[in-house]
């Protein structure tokens, strides 16, 4: 039988009021909120702070205060990458991001969504769907990401766009709903 956090792993429907979720979504609050009051020049605390939050940190990586995540350890972030202020990276599911991705203010990045089955929303069951972004990725101000979609090498996510399907690699998307303009 799979725990709720393998159904969430695995794609499948799952309750994610169980008791042992909950527990590790408070530690991560715990670990959150020491860190969005660490003081902001304090680099090396802060780059301690953030690899104890995280799954998997390249060399680099820069998250800027105040940072919000369900649990943390679902993320995955390459070298060079930069997360600006506000970053919301909603984790329930796996969010995988490559080398020299940066992301501006105000971005978030969903891996969850509620049931359609209305009871079942009712009783608070929920999907994840994983999020992956390659290298080289910029993604501008207020853009959403939504559960599992895949943003390809190279692009640039305009600002307030919402993604809600894949997006190639090297191309310019914009928009609500994202979409490409141009190829790079």
């Amino acid at each position: 039988m799979l725990t709720e956090k393998e159904k969430s792993h695995a794609g499948m429907l799952y309750q994610p009021r169980d008791p042992a979720l909950a527990a590790e979504r408070d530690v991560t609050v715990e670990k959150l909120h020491a860190y969005n009051r660490l003081h902001p020049l304090d680099r090396e605390t802060r780059q301690q702070a953030i690899g104890e939050i995280l799954g998997k940190s390249g060399s680099n990586c820069v998250v800027e205060q105040p940072f919000f995540c369900t649990y943390g350890y679902n993320i995955t972030v390459g070298d060079n990458f930069f997360l600006n202020v506000n970053g919301k990276l909603m984790d329930s599911g796996k969010i995988t991001i490559g080398n020299n991705v940066f992301i501006a203010p105000n971005v978030c990045i969903i891996t969850e969504e509620h049931a359609m089955d209305i009871p079942q929303r009712i009783d608070g069951f929920e999907y994840a769907r994983p999020v992956t972004i390659g290298d080289n990725v910029w993604i501008c101000t207020g853009a959403l990401i939504l559960p599992g979609v895949t943003i390809g090498e190279g692009s640039v996510i305009g600002a307030g766009s919402v993604v809600t399907k894949d997006i190639p690699p090297r191309c310019v998307a914009v928009g609500n709903p994202c979409r490409v303009i141009r190829k790079l």
